[in-house]
């Protein structure tokens, strides 16, 4: 939990813009267009369950209009307040601008707990929220397009695209009200990975640049790199994963809600995920050492540090006892603004959230154009793309065959070659095209301008430029 001493989430995310915005240019007006959230919608609404009338409460924020359609997801939470979701909604239109989506930012939230509630229960309850947004126009392809959060996933979006569809039975383009779908839905391939694999990609790219891997006080690459992650979900789960897997990291300890595993050899991703499926926690898990109180491993000496589930977690109370050197916000808000100030002065880079977890948002505008196209991508040049390998394939195999030349083709290069990209396999170069271009734009403010001290101030910079460079183009 954040101690009370120190300003909210909302508050942290206004006053690391403020701390970014003093270095701009902006004229007064249009740095307060920018910080301030355009409007909130707050809705309470009725439904019949098990014999009475439930009251529910939602939220949804529209940010900014800059660009439009706006994008965020609907998180399902009884934490979801107004000024969660206003905050939520300000991050992402940040993260947009910065990953060079062309949405502005929302964000849509119910305060619920979803464990309470059978499956067509919660349907129910979905269902009405997404009539109650969508009679507002706060659904919609070219207005506000929501996507999954913490407590929604496929199942949830599904719900909402068909209950708009249902309400506009003409709209050719009803898919794109909403992404994070089922692929038998109008989802697309790569999107349930997606922001954990954009953590993924994120620390490649900063593992390609020595200088930026010394200021965290590291070396090498990210083979043999200790990390713990904290928050097991979709985002953590894929991340560490990936990272272990293709990487070559070792995860010495994962924390979640009942405590924490800690391995120093490696704990295998997959075992305690499908353990905790099975109990419900990592609680008796009978590999590595089981930690009570799961926060205090946040402490752990390790090299790279992924809080991924709730903002907030890297706060006053234990900013000073964290080891890592990097960080990589892999949540929204994870680290407290009064953490972010400790940690600074201790030398600690973070790779801030409206980078890392950008992920999502990507892959969800890839799925947003292809509802809009409705082709999925590849299918009209993968053959074309494997013919064209294929001639290639066989003029080497022609040239191998002579035994003066002295080389042949190694035992998996043509089945590697000749397959054309599918539309994972273009999902996934399009996110690391998008990771990579960013910290691009980030690190050269980071290393070029000697007023910038470190990648969140850098991150917010080129993304208020952005923003304040479309403000301008429609007059203001």
């Amino acid at each position: 939990m954040t101690p009370s001493s120190e300003p909210s989430f909302r508050d942290s995310v206004e006053l690391m813009y403020s701390r970014a915005v003093k270095l701009t240019e902006l004229s007064p007006g249009l740095e307060e267009k920018i910080r301030v959230c355009n409007a909130t919608y707050t809705v309470r609404f009725g439904v019949r369950l098990r014999g009475k009338i439930h009251t529910f409460t939602g939220y949804r924020a529209v940010h900014s209009e800059h660009m439009e359609p706006v994008k965020g997801g609907i998180r399902f939470a009884m934490s979801v307040n107004q000024n969660e979701v206003e905050a939520l909604a300000a991050l992402m239109t940040f993260k947009c601008a910065l990953v060079e989506t062309p949405f502005g930012g929302s964000k849509g939230g119910l305060c619920i707990d979803p464990r309470e509630w059978e499956d067509h229960e919660l349907e129910q309850i979905t269902r009405r929220f997404a009539y109650e947004l969508a009679k507002r126009d706060l659904i919609h392809p070219s207005q506000n397009v929501p996507a999954p959060d913490m407590g929604t996933g496929e199942r949830e979006m599904a719900w909402i695209a068909d209950q708009y569809a249902r309400m506009n039975t003409t709209d050719i383009n009803s898919r794109a009200c909403v992404t994070g779908k089922p692929i038998n839905a109008g989802g697309i391939q790569g999107r349930t990975e997606a922001t954990g694999r954009g953590v993924e990609y994120a620390l490649q790219e900063f593992f390609r640049y020595p200088e930026d891997i010394a200021k965290a006080g590291l070396s090498g690459t990210l083979k043999g790199k200790r990390v713990i992650v904290q928050g097991l979900g979709n985002v953590g789960y894929h991340a560490a994963k990936f990272l272990a897997e293709e990487d070559g990291c070792l995860i010495t300890a994962i924390i979640e809600r009942d405590g924490a595993i800690h391995d120093e050899a490696g704990i295998d991703v997959e075992d305690l995920r499908k353990w905790i499926g099975d109990h419900g926690g990592v609680e008796g898990y009978p590999k590595g050492k089981y930690v009570k109180n799961g926060a205090s491993a946040l402490e752990y000496d390790c090299d790279i540090l992924i809080p991924a589930a709730l903002e907030g977690v890297i706060n006053l109370e234990n900013a000073a006892n964290i080891k890592a050197p990097l960080i990589i916000e892999a949540a929204n808000g994870p680290v407290t603004a009064g953490a972010d100030e400790i940690l600074r002065g201790k030398g600690t880079v973070i790779i801030p959230d409206l980078y890392a977890n950008a992920g999502g948002v990507t892959v969800s505008y890839f799925e947003w154009v292809k509802n809009l196209s409705h082709i999925r991508f590849g299918r009209m040049e993968k053959r074309q793309e494997e013919a064209q390998h294929r001639l290639l394939v066989e003029e080497l195999e022609r040239l191998s065959a002579d035994k003066e030349l002295g080389w042949e083709l190694s035992a998996d290069f043509k089945d590697k070659f000749m397959k054309g990209a599918g539309e994972l396999e273009l999902v996934r170069s399009g996110l690391d095209d998008t990771m990579r271009t960013a910290y691009q734009a980030m690190r050269k403010v980071w290393h070029e301008r000697d007023d910038v001290e470190d990648l969140r101030m850098a991150g917010y910079l080129v993304a208020i430029e952005r923003i304040a460079a479309s403000y301008r183009a429609k007059g203001l």
